[in-house]
């Protein structure tokens, strides 16, 4: 069964799960859930149904994943089901729903592939898009696999934006950028550099020591290393500093 052109459906799998259509939220059982966001996360392919049995309840026998799966699918009544095209092998995607993820990913790629004047044309609110988990609080293999990919993109994207920020001397938008970044992973060095370079050229050199320390400290707490030279040659001041 197709799902219909008339009804536009917007799939949101970032920051949470929610299926809008026609602007209206839809609330829907769990299972369903999990199966329109692992059938979402394959983008526009179409899925086997053998494949989605055995991933979304990989402790059944097969016999029983695949009656979960009619009754995932049965229990999307006819709202969330316009969402898929179910055929009698294969699920995908309705050509009318879109994706967050995609369009993030899409945005995200855009910031690491063009040159440097248009990312500087990149509006602030990116920052926020680029800032949100993929289904936070899902803990199945295949969930946490591609939360970690995102993880990786958009932290990338976001220290690139942070830079291009910086550059375009729009430094309220590169530290929020470089804050998102750092949420991400506050363990991470590159990231720390990019907030730190866009203290010095805004011309802040304290707020550049201080996020500095902090960094310091929490990387000698949780794995007893030291910030780079290459770090530490960015911060005036540094040897001053003490890690306690």
């Amino acid at each position: 069964m197709a799902g219909t052109d008339a009804e536009a459906a917007h799939l949101v799998v970032l920051g949470g799960f929610d299926l809008m259509v026609d602007g209206r939220s839809v609330q829907l059982p769990s299972g369903s859930e999990r199966l329109l966001a692992f059938v979402a996360l394959c983008c526009r392919a179409a899925v086997p149904r053998g494949l989605i049995a055995g991933t979304l309840w990989p402790d059944a026998p097969e016999h029983r994943a695949h009656a979960s799966l009619r009754s995932a699918l049965s229990r999307l009544h006819c709202v969330g089901r316009s969402a898929l095209d179910v055929g009698p092998g294969e699920v995908r995607l309705a050509r009318n729903v879109s994706v967050d993820l995609h369009q993030a990913k899409r945005l995200a790629h855009r910031i690491l592939q063009g040159p440097g004047e248009e990312t500087w044309r990149v509006s602030a609110d990116a920052v926020e898009e680029l800032s949100l988990d993929l289904l936070p609080g899902w803990y199945d293999d295949w969930a946490i696999l591609q939360a970690e990919d995102w993880r990786q993109l958009r932290i990338h994207a976001l220290e690139r934006l942070a830079d291009a920020f910086t550059a375009a001397g729009r430094y309220a938008d590169a530290v929020a950028a470089a804050h998102a970044a750092i949420r991400a992973d506050a363990l991470r060095e590159s990231s720390q550099s990019c907030l730190i370079r866009a203290h010095l050229a805004e011309g802040n050199p304290s707020e550049a020591m201080r996020d500095f320390a902090r960094y310091a400290r929490r990387l000698h707490t949780e794995l007893g290393l030291s910030p780079t030279t290459r770090l530490r040659g960015l911060v005036p001041g540094r040897s001053a500093l003490t890690v306690r």
